[in-house]
């Protein structure tokens, strides 16, 4: 009989689940080559402007495959509504039979975007953190933040946008979490004081210029999921010492990378694979000096990886009851 798990049993055992080595297992079985992920489906809309994603895949000889389907609709929080919605299908790779529906409601996949936010800084940031940058003040914008602490001790937050309202918000929230944080409309000021930096909008034209960033400066990118989304000038990863792709092929045709091949800017051959890096094939940042820029597109594994956790869990707690 197929589970139907909802979004409070699901919060519910992600609690005690630490889920960066379980997704950094994943990166390293797709740079193994150990990983079937098909090209994603998507949807994308304009009026109002929105999109959902449909990822899949499995890893090979494992017990399960998993589906995923999630959108992104921008103006919603304008109607009260979260900007986030989706969930995620469970199969036997055995039987092909559906054994558990999670209807996470889009939290699932937030939480596995923020890990790898978590896991691209482990390898890539400067080994000390002067300031900490957001770009975007969403739920990924907030999540990132909080995923960083384990990392560094620095509590010094930037964070653009275009709303006042929703900066003072921001500054609230985070602020409540530990951290001292100064709002600005300013791309320039969030480059001018922080070698962290994170991009987590839905924008289609860059935000941040070439010229902005220091060296030492490490910045990880991952609102632009699509083929029409852009956050970063295409200079930036021509100036790059590293640049990451959590998916190569995933990032040709989306993300910063697909927007910097287009220009001429980059070449394939420079671009290195997060989980190689996590397998210690090629290395990660070697000198504080180095810029290093991380394309996180979203790859189907995390879905895997994260589904499998939680099902897991699950099942788990049900054998203590």
């Amino acid at each position: 009989m197929t589970r139907i798990i909802n979004l409070e049993q699901i919060k519910e055992i992600c609690e005690s689940i630490d889920f960066g080595p379980l997704i950094e297992e994943g990166f390293r079985a797709y740079s193994d080559d150990q990983v079937v992920v098909p090209p994603v489906g998507e949807m994308s809309f304009t009026a109002p402007p929105g999109d959902t994603h449909i990822k899949y895949g499995y890893i090979k000889n494992d017990d399960c495959f998993v589906i995923k389907i999630a959108s992104g609709f921008y103006e919603n929080p304008a109607l009260g509504l979260p900007s986030n919605s989706g969930l995620m299908l469970v199969f036997s790779q055995t039987t092909g039979l559906l054994q558990t529906i999670l209807l996470d409601e889009g939290y699932l996949t937030d939480v596995r975007t923020a890990v790898a936010g978590r896991i691209a800084a482990k390898y890539l940031a400067p080994p000390e953190v002067e300031g900490i940058g957001i770009f975007g003040t969403g739920i990924q914008a907030r999540l990132q933040a909080l995923e960083l602490r384990s990392l560094t001790p620095c509590r010094d937050l930037m964070v653009w946008g275009r709303s006042e309202e929703r900066l003072e918000d921001y500054r609230i929230s985070l602020e409540q979490e530990g951290f001292s944080v100064t709002t600005t409309s300013a791309p320039a000021a969030v480059a001018s004081v922080c070698n962290l930096i994170v991009t987590a909008t839905p924008s289609a034209i860059p935000l941040l210029s070439a010229d902005l960033v220091r060296p030492g400066t490490h910045i990880t990118a991952m609102g632009s999921d699509t083929p029409l989304k852009q956050e970063l000038d295409p200079d930036i990863l021509a100036r790059a010492d590293l640049v990451v792709a959590d998916s190569i092929s995933q990032c040709r045709e989306r993300g910063e990378i697909c927007k910097a091949l287009e220009a001429g800017k980059l070449q394939e051959q420079n671009i290195l694979e997060l989980g190689q890096i996590i397998n210690g094939r090629v290395p990660g940042r070697t000198t504080k000096e180095q810029i290093t820029v991380a394309d996180l597109t979203g790859v189907a594994v995390q879905d895997i990886q994260i589904a499998k956790a939680v099902c897991e869990g699950l099942d788990g707690s049900a054998g203590e009851e």
